[in-house]
Parts: structure tokens; sequence; C-alpha cells
């Protein structure tokens, strides 16, 4: 139950030929970023982000995304989790292996990456546990996520803020108790509040896509860019064209 653990999983969500025509997308934009960021990428990149910008694809890219962005059957999904606002979209990113294998995966809830106070992160996540959602997409077969259920509603113990903010000699790499991994295979649907404490789990070559809906909150929205939204003609492919209002 996504409300008490703060994730769902559906298997096989992605027919094979969809999942094989977004595969194709992303390995274009991915090997296209690369170039424009190897020296990034080599030094410590897991993602990309912006795909839908219209300077990161072609139309016929963006097309294809924007179909699967606001499809029905994702946006159901959104709109039963994110119950007391409209759901809107709000960024895509490409997840990928490091360049560097000894690379340690880490401990992190998004919201540490705003510019929050951690009373203001304390206290978003206790009132709005869902009010950004990841849905991840697997491309291939990977070790997927790591995470502590439950941990999108309420605030860290001692020990998970300590090791999560590297605070004494703690790592953010370090192993957490009551942690659960969840496994991907190709088509694969994987929906996490972005406010757990998570981390990915490297290896198998993985390329996964992570489409981020939140809620309707313009402190949320603010981190959209504008770029990555469709224009009017794009808009009328999709299903559900208020998620990008």
């Amino acid at each position: 139950m996504f409300d008490k653990n703060g994730y769902m999983k559906f298997t096989n969500f992605l027919a094979k030929n969809q999942r094989l025509e977004l595969e194709d997308v992303l390995l274009r934009h991915h090997k296209s970023w690369i170039k424009k960021n190897e020296a990034f990428y080599k030094e410590k990149a897991v993602n990309s982000a912006y795909l839908t910008h219209k300077d990161s694809c072609s139309a016929k890219d963006r097309s294809v995304l924007f179909q699967l962005i606001a499809s029905k059957k994702i946006y159901l999904i959104a709109n039963e989790i994110i119950k007391n606002t409209p759901v809107r979209f709000l960024n895509t990113q490409v997840f990928f292996d490091p360049f560097n294998p000894q690379k340690k995966n880490y401990w992190h809830r998004d919201i540490q990456y705003t510019n929050l106070s951690l009373e203001a992160q304390k206290q978003q996540i206790e009132k709005r546990p869902n009010s950004v959602l990841h849905f991840r997409f697997a491309m291939r077969d990977e070790y997927g996520i790591e995470l502590i259920p439950g941990s999108h509603c309420r605030w860290d113990t001692e020990e998970e803020e300590r090791i999560r903010l590297e605070q004494l000699t703690s790592n953010s790499c370090d192993p957490l108790p009551g942690s659960r991994k969840i496994e991907l295979n190709r088509g694969d649907l994987l929906v996490f509040s972005a406010n757990m404490i998570h981390r990915g789990q490297y290896g198998k070559d993985r390329l996964s896509l992570d489409i981020l809906y939140c809620e309707n909150d313009p402190d949320i929205l603010q981190y959209r860019d504008l770029d990555c939204l469709p224009d009017r003609n794009e808009l009328f492919q999709v299903d559900y064209p208020g998620l990008f209002e």
C-alpha cells in the first residue's frame, strides 16, 4: 500500500514495443548528453535531466516522451496518490551507472537539494509526504532502488540523519537498518515518494527513465524548466494536457 510504505511496483507496465521505442529515445539523449558533459559524466554523474527540452531531443522523440508523461494510465496512478491538488509534471531524468565503478551510492531525500532549511524540510515531509513522486521505468533488468519504507512521512532517526547528511564520521553510503531493496526487470514501473530516504543501486548497465510529478505548488514548480513543456501543437497529442499547466 503506497500510503504506508511510500512506493508501489508494477511489473510489465510497459509493453515490449513501447519499451523498445522509449529505450531508443533514452539512448539517443544519453549519447548526446555525454558528448556535451563528458567531464561531469566521468567525474561523478549518475543521471541527466530535462530530456524534453527543445535543445535535447528531436520533435519526434519529444512526442514519444510527452505521450507517455501525459498518458491516462500514468495519470490515474499519480492522481490517486496526489489527492489534495491537481497533479503537475515536474521533470524527467535518465539514470545510468557511474563512469567510475568505484563510486558509492548515497542515501538522500530529493528535498535536501532545495534551498529549504532542515526545519522547513521536516515540516513539508510531515505535512505533505507525497508532494513529489518518481515514476521510474526500467529499460533493462536492474538492481533498482534501496529505500526506507515509510520514511516519506516522517523525519530521520538520529542514525539516518547522521548518515544521510554525513555528520561526524558517517558517510552517506553507509548501510541503514530497515532498508528494502526493490529490484526491477525491463518494463517494470516503480512509483515512490521523492521525500523518502532512498538510493539507487548501480550495476547491470542500468538505464531507466524517471518522470517526476508534483502537487500544484509554485514553490515546487519553480524548479520546472518551461522549455521542457510541450507547445500548443504537442498538447493536442496527449491525453491529459492539464499536467503541463
